[in-house]
């Protein structure tokens, strides 16, 4: 099988498939942060806009920008946002926004997407004020993410290739120590870490599987690259082995790690 790439370019699907978890989780790192009210915000990588929303509705921001490759997901943004604002077509790689502008840089979710993470941390210390606050949030893909290593784990037993698709063996940057340790080699200081909670609770197996079937992600990417055969062996086993409760529901864990640091310029 071919090397794939990961689909993340329209919104719904999205939302469908990790949207719905990510606004679960944001107020839970806002919380951990725990920064003052007033400060100047960029959001990289904002995709549909759990955290920037979450940044809105509980942070006071005196001002908020979103930043995000994909016009799609910008527009979704925006209709959870007022006016006020900002939005932007960029990467964290090439930050469309002045030197000094910002007092706190965060990404949720999307950090261990991003291509080059030495250019990426040089852009967001560039637009960070003297003593501003890098932060940001990833799954734990290789550990409690569990409804997407339920799903890899079935797939290793349909398809040997799927083992360096899966986002717990492709992603190793999603690990506390492993996050700490980035942090560090960039030249931040005070960093912290954390994990972060949620339950994933799903009314039914079809609410699990068919945000699967969206192509929007790694692992939808890879489910739709399968034969309906395949396909069809992968969902049978995932029927199997998930603990499924008397009414129907699923509900498992999904942990995501959190880091912060200061530049101190």
């Amino acid at each position: 099988m071919n090397q794939l790439h990961d689909s993340w370019n329209s919104g719904d699907p999205y939302e469908y498939f990790m949207g719905r978890w990510s606004k679960l989780t944001a107020p839970l790192f806002l919380k951990w942060l725990n920064v003052p009210y007033h400060l100047s915000w960029l959001d990289i990588g904002c995709g549909t806009g759990a955290l920037s929303e979450a940044v809105y509705n509980n942070c006071k921001p005196a001002n908020l920008s979103c930043i995000d490759p994909s016009i799609k997901f910008l527009e979704k943004t925006k209709e959870r946002l007022p006016d006020e604002v900002d939005f932007a077509v960029g990467t964290a790689s090439n930050i469309p926004k002045a030197n000094d502008k910002f007092d706190i840089v965060v990404s949720g979710l999307a950090l261990n997407f991003f291509p080059d993470l030495p250019s990426a941390f040089s852009e967001m210390k560039r637009v960070l004020k003297s003593n501003g606050t890098i932060a940001a949030y990833v799954w734990d893909y290789s550990g409690r993410m569990d409804f997407l290593r339920h799903f890899w784990d079935a797939a290793l037993e349909v398809d040997a290739n799927s083992r360096k698709l899966d986002e717990g063996a492709r992603f190793p940057i999603c690990n506390i120590d492993n996050l700490k340790n980035v942090f560090q080699e960039v030249g931040l200081s005070g960093i912290k870490t954390s994990q972060l909670d949620i339950d994933t609770i799903f009314k039914d197996f079809e609410d699990y599987w068919n945000p699967f079937l969206g192509g929007q992600g790694p692992a939808p990417s890879y489910l739709a690259s399968l034969s309906e055969e395949l396909q069809n062996n992968l969902k049978n086993i995932l029927r199997r082995k998930l603990s499924i409760n008397s009414d129907g529901s699923i509900q498992l864990l999904a942990r995501a790690i959190a880091v912060r640091g200061i530049y101190k310029q």
